[in-house]
């Protein structure tokens, strides 16, 4: 994979990631498939058994000023795919002086503090589009490593249920809708 795809997710660095949903847990797959030393941010303690088994050591609680304090200045890389508007100041203040906040979830408009980039030489950078040599290296890797993203599968019967466990927050990592009973 292309430097580009992992802004200092190398073997050893300290990479963290906020949100553990479904962009979020193929994103700690891929920096522990690359050697790194992943945490998680979530919001609540509720995801530590799930971050664990996709290969995070720990799991930093957002909601917790304690967990959040000890974990300030940590991170070398800090991938954010929380996939809501928020503040990125949080965020920032958990990366390591030369490190870079990779902005990957939500697709709109957010503010940022240019002092919590420059405070620390922080950098702010986002995935992109990588195009048909970037995915065909990231399917590469993916199959060399045994990675895969986390599905459940419903009957496409259900689509109304599973449209509500969204909204709930309800799902572990993606839904997948079966068609075949459609025929």
């Amino acid at each position: 994979m292309g430097t580009a795809a992992r802004p200092g997710c190398r073997s050893g660095a300290r990479v963290a990631v906020a949100g553990l949903g479904g962009l979020g847990h193929l994103a700690v797959k891929f920096a522990a498939a690359l050697g790194a030393e992943v945490s998680v941010v979530s919001r609540s303690a509720d995801r530590a058994s799930d971050a664990i088994r996709l290969g995070a050591r720990d799991v930093v609680v957002s909601a917790d000023q304690d967990s959040i304090e000890a974990a300030r200045d940590r991170f070398d890389v800090l991938i954010d795919t929380i996939p809501v508007p928020h503040d990125l100041s949080p965020y920032l203040r958990l990366v390591a002086v030369d490190g870079t906040l990779s902005q990957v979830g939500y697709l709109g408009s957010l503010t940022v503090e240019t002092m919590d980039l420059l405070l620390g030489r922080k950098k702010l950078s986002s995935g992109g589009s990588g195009g048909l040599p970037a995915t065909t290296a990231m399917l590469e890797f993916c199959a060399t490593h045994g990675i895969t993203a986390d599905v459940e599968v419903l009957p496409s019967a259900r689509v109304a249920e599973a449209l509500d466990r969204l909204d709930r927050g309800d799902v572990r990592h993606r839904f997948v809708l079966d068609l075949s009973d459609l025929g």
